[in-house]
């Protein structure tokens, strides 16, 4: 039985792996690739536990790879659903490196995953009302808000750009970028 409301406490999740040579990329450090797979596992695992149903990766809304990972380095991923609508959630994600050696810790990535939740059948279903218990938490609520926003803004933009106009064709001069239509 589902409640209508749950604490984001009930969406934390934490991993840990050591990250190994096999996880590199041609210049030795760890694959970016390799780290939005773990991203996608614990944005699955937290929004699942908090909705109880399977979930589904919606968008991966933003990435900011801060810091290079090296080989040898603990990777902890720290993720929680920062917001709920009617069947999606938004998840947080901190990744952090730590130099297992010297104990120094480096703040690596951030990310946030919408992932929706799903019934057997794969219909989209009802996830439970989030309760924020912090002022953090409704921090990271409203910069879900925010995204939320930009990214309806940037649709909607898109949608009326006429990219055949002189108008828009004459404004791409500032760029780094040389037309040849024909």
């Amino acid at each position: 039985m589902t409640t209508d409301f749950k604490p984001v406490s009930s969406s934390k999740i934490s991993i840990s792996e050591l990250m190994l040579p096999s996880h590199t990329n041609f210049s030795g450090k760890i694959h970016g690739g390799y780290i939005l797979q773990l991203l996608d596992q614990i944005a699955f695992a937290s929004a699942s536990k908090f909705c109880g149903n399977y979930c589904v990766t919606a968008s991966v809304d933003t990435v900011n790879f801060l810091k290079p990972i090296e080989v040898g380095e603990l990777v902890t991923m720290k993720a929680s659903v920062n917001y709920v609508g009617r069947s999606s959630m938004i998840v947080g994600i901190r990744v952090e490196a730590e130099n297992i050696q010297t104990g120094a810790v480096k703040h690596c990535l951030s990310s946030y995953f919408t992932m929706v939740a799903k019934d057997k059948e794969g219909k989209s279903v009802k996830v439970p009302g989030l309760i924020l218990s912090s002022l953090d938490e409704v921090r990271r609520f409203r910069k879900c808000i925010k995204q939320i926003e930009a990214k309806k803004e940037l649709e909607d933009h898109a949608k009326i750009t006429n990219v055949n106009s002189i108008e828009d064709l004459a404004s791409l001069d500032k760029y780094n970028v040389l037309l040849e239509i024909g």
